[in-house]
């Protein structure tokens, strides 16, 4: 995936949440990227948007993406991203 064709569907405070997200993704065939900071995830800082994490997409697999995020349940916070 490059840098142009990947879109944000997703965010959430902290790796945990966005591993489980991302996860769901993968199993579903959709290669899924997460974007954070590294000194949130070694401090473990969830304040500030220090530990937020952006779950990415290729651009054409967004939609099939937060229809699986839907089916999931996490559609929130996939709205929240868009």
């Amino acid at each position: 995936m490059s840098e142009d064709s990947i879109v944000t569907i997703y965010q959430c405070q902290g790796i945990f949440e966005a591993e489980v997200v991302k996860s769901k993704l993968e199993a579903n065939g959709i290669p899924a990227l997460l974007k954070y900071e590294t000194a949130g995830l070694v401090i473990g800082i969830t304040v500030d948007g220090l530990g937020r994490v952006e779950v990415q997409v290729p651009a054409e697999l967004a939609e099939e993406a937060l229809d699986v995020l839907a089916d999931t349940g996490d559609a929130e916070e996939a709205a929240a991203a868009e």
